[in-house]
């Protein structure tokens, strides 16, 4: 079914067609769905679109051609410093690093909260999979302390030119205003604390699917030197394997969706992993066709509220996925740990032991 309603009255929207249907109408299904403020991803309408006019630019082509250099250079160390012929956590062995590093590298941030950053990625994924409400609320707040460690300081000595993005973003201004603190720390939380654990599980699950598939690994190597050919193999590995589980949203009037009766007030979760695979748009959904599937592909979302980050997510795989391909020639599984998955509301892999050659 296209949709179905859970037992505490949740909408799950599962079909691609019905998927796109409430994303592109923010309108009748709102954002506007989290007890805290989540800028750009909570808002609606103007306020939403006015956030997003401001934010959008800072992941232009531009912006994104002068961060690959220093993104080249800590995925050329990373992958350089990995063990050959011994297995490798794809996820917490290369990811999250390099997640972490590369945001440092984007924003500015001080590379000695790195580690501060590595443990928050773990603990992060822990609580979030424990379901445990104060656990989170508590990784949530270290975060944001983290930010404050950041923000602080700039905010009561500013400088007079911008060094990096983080200057930058505390000199915006939206509607002929500055962003107040609590928007600026959700803009960075925004940025950073979903993307790391976002941007790992992304590592997981390209390097397994290379790792598991000899045809499709000899695709991507052969797409190698073709950035656009291998940023479309990447988008089709994350269709086949989605870890952007869900989005939320809460209907503002009465209707349906998927045949299933929705009332104003209803809450719903956008199920991005079936919609990547509702075989009335892909009818073999394992099937790796990345030219194919690409018009359809809901990796990134839909609608006013899309991904923003997409070039930069973009930018960040393909160089990782470069280097590893330029300095091996064989991934393959470990014959003795297949692996964890993760456990909703985290998609992927949890640890994706692969062995490099």
């Amino acid at each position: 079914m296209a949709a179905t309603i859970d037992e505490d009255g949740t909408v799950r929207v599962t079909g691609h067609a019905e998927v796109l249907r409430v994303v592109r109408d923010p309108q009748t299904f709102s954002s506007d769905v989290s007890r805290f403020l989540q800028v750009p991803n909570t808002l609606d309408g103007e306020e939403h679109a006015a956030f997003r006019a401001v934010l959008d630019p800072y992941f232009a082509p531009d912006r994104m051609a002068t961060l690959a250099g220093p993104c080249r250079r800590i995925a050329a160390r990373l992958v350089a410093e990995l063990p050959r012929g011994s297995a490798v956590d794809a996820v917490s062995g290369l990811g999250v690093r390099y997640a972490v590093e590369a945001m440092l590298a984007w924003l500015g941030w001080p590379a000695e909260l790195e580690e501060d950053l590595v443990r928050w990625v773990a603990d992060n994924a822990e609580a979030t999979r424990s379901g445990e409400l104060a656990r989170t609320a508590e990784v949530a707040q270290r975060f944001d302390e983290i930010i404050g460690r950041v923000v602080e300081p700039r905010l009561a000595d500013p400088a007079t030119q911008p060094r990096d993005v983080t200057d930058e973003l505390l000199r915006d201004t939206v509607d002929g205003r500055h962003l107040s603190r609590e928007e600026i720390v959700s803009v960075l939380r925004n940025w950073t604390g979903g993307d790391l654990g976002s941007l790992a599980l992304c590592v997981g699950v390209i390097l397994h699917q290379l790792a598991a598939d000899p045809a499709i690994e000899a695709d991507a190597r052969a797409r190698r030197g073709d950035p656009a050919r291998l940023d479309a193999a990447i988008d089709e590995l994350l269709r086949r394997d989605d870890p952007f589980l869900s989005n939320r949203r809460v209907a503002t009037a009465d209707t349906v969706v998927g045949g299933c009766p929705v009332t104003a007030g209803s809450r719903l979760t956008v199920e991005w992993t079936d919609a990547n695979r509702d075989p009335a748009v892909f009818p073999d959904p394992d099937r790796y066709a990345p030219e194919a599937h690409a018009h359809a592909n809901l990796v990134y979302g839909a609608g006013p509220h899309v991904c923003p980050g997409r070039p930069l997510a973009t930018l960040e795989l393909r160089i990782l996925l470069e280097e590893v391909l330029d300095r091996t020639t064989d991934l393959a599984l470990d014959p003795e740990n297949r692996g964890e998955r993760a456990v909703r509301p985290l998609g992927g892999w949890a640890s994706a032991p692969v062995i490099l050659t």
